[in-house]
């Protein structure tokens, strides 16, 4: 009888994220409250898709967006 000592994953599977997120998902996800994301996005400051009265945030354009907005820090 073959002793199989190979060790067995302790982890969970991560479970996919969704692309799209609602404001509430982006404020829990990226600390972004919702007041904060109205008013960036009144301004045009924030990537964002409209599909009839719902907001939707593309989790790939924002991470893009929040790449191109980082400050470099001077040394």
């Amino acid at each position: 009888m073959k002793n199989n000592t190979e060790p067995t994953p302790t982890h969970q599977p991560q479970t996919p994220q969704k692309r799209f997120m609602t404001p509430k998902e982006l404020a829990s996800e990226y600390s972004f409250s919702t007041s904060t994301q109205a008013k960036l996005r009144m301004k045009n400051k924030i990537p964002f898709s409209k599909i009839g009265r719902y907001i939707r945030y593309d989790r790939i354009e924002i991470d893009k967006w929040i790449e191109n907005n980082k400050v470099e820090m001077k040394a």
